[in-house]
């Protein structure tokens, strides 16, 4: 007998997949065509498939508990806050939120959702002051020719601001409610240390320091001798799958001429809300050449919805999964990320 209320709870917790994947389909028959992946795509898709496998390994073998007892004494939700932050430079924001989002959910901090939410928020906001802080500003970095200077001198009141206030957030939690922890002898075995090398390996993969074939070898190695890391959320990989898909078909039905510099920030904070910042930046850079607004839009509109960034996504889904699906959560992080949204707007026009 076929149980509705399972089925809606697992609809209405998978709503994001649910949703795409329905306006996916309806773009595709009324545009007649099956959206186009690139390998573009597929990279993405392939370099998160193998970081989900190797922290599932991580996981498994205890490092995020080690790690919780290194942040310890007090100002946790500070400590969680401002690590996630200043990893996101290196390692991108989403890449920074699959490793310290988790360290936060087993953590015993009062106001977790918040914390999760201020972690988002903080990367979002850190991440944009380099190229290296994700796939956007790598590629505006890359396709307008740009220095390092002015790249930061453009980006950074947007940038600091943004992360200092979520920091001090996060100070006045600790103040309000203090959390503190002993720090614990927690022995490193043989299994996380392995765990720790096949981490920075991947690490290297994604930022393309080592060729693609380690990824192949390290997921073969898990095949062989570690197949629990394979248990990994596979509903949040198809909901990229589908996404990219999304995307594609709406660059089919919108066509856009930019040419003044409030247009293209305002489109392109706008468009991110729907299609996500990246994808947002690979398409209006074809008609504009007003960089400095287009990173600005597309740094902005990370914050607001829930794919206005794929670290959004990532650290909704991290913390619905693992801690509560109710609709609370999703609200909490709508009005603080839209806070911040409006923010980045007044900042932008003090600013230019």
């Amino acid at each position: 007998m076929l149980n509705v209320n399972f089925w809606l709870k697992k609809l209405i917790k998978e709503w994001i997949f649910a949703s795409s994947l329905l306006g996916l389909i309806i773009l595709s028959i009324y545009l007649k065509r099956f959206p186009h992946y690139d390998i573009g795509d597929f990279n993405v898709l392939f370099n998160l498939f193998l970081l989900f496998v190797v922290l599932k390994s991580v996981e498994n073998a205890g490092l995020f508990e080690f790690a919780r007892n290194l942040i310890s004494g007090k100002f946790i939700k500070t400590k969680l806050v401002v690590l996630s932050a200043v990893l996101s430079l290196f390692v991108t924001n989403d890449v920074a939120l699959l490793c310290t989002v988790p360290i936060t959910i087993i953590s015993n901090v009062e106001y977790k959702s918040i914390v999760v939410i201020l972690q988002a928020i903080a990367v979002n906001a850190l991440s944009s002051l380099l190229p290296t802080g994700n796939p956007q500003n790598m590629y505006i970095y890359l396709f307008y020719n740009l220095n390092l200077p002015e790249f930061i001198k453009s980006i950074y009141p947007l940038s600091i601001t943004s992360f200092f206030i979520s920091v001090l957030i996060a100070v006045v939690l600790d103040i309000f409610k203090t959390d503190s922890s002993q720090k614990q002898r927690n022995p490193v075995n043989k299994n996380l240390l392995i765990s720790v090398v096949d981490l920075i390996f991947a690490i290297l993969v994604v930022l393309k320091i080592l060729p693609i074939y380690f990824g192949f070898l390290l997921l073969a190695y898990y095949a062989i001798y570690n197949r629990k890391a394979f248990l990994i959320d596979y509903i949040l990989l198809a909901t990229f799958f589908v996404f990219f898909g999304l995307t594609d078909n709406l660059k089919q039905v919108i066509n856009i001429h930019l040419t003044y510099n409030n247009a293209v920030f305002i489109t392109s904070t706008l468009l991110s809300q729907f299609m996500s910042n990246v994808p947002a930046a690979l398409f209006l850079s074809d008609f504009t050449n007003k960089w400095q607004q287009l990173l600005w839009g597309v740094s902005v509109g990370g914050f607001g919805s829930l794919i206005g960034s794929l670290a959004n996504l990532i650290a909704y889904r991290l913390y619905v999964v693992h801690v509560d699906s109710s609709a609370k959560f999703l609200i909490k992080f709508l009005i603080l990320n839209y806070i911040f949204f409006t923010l980045g707007c007044g900042l932008y026009f003090i600013v230019h």
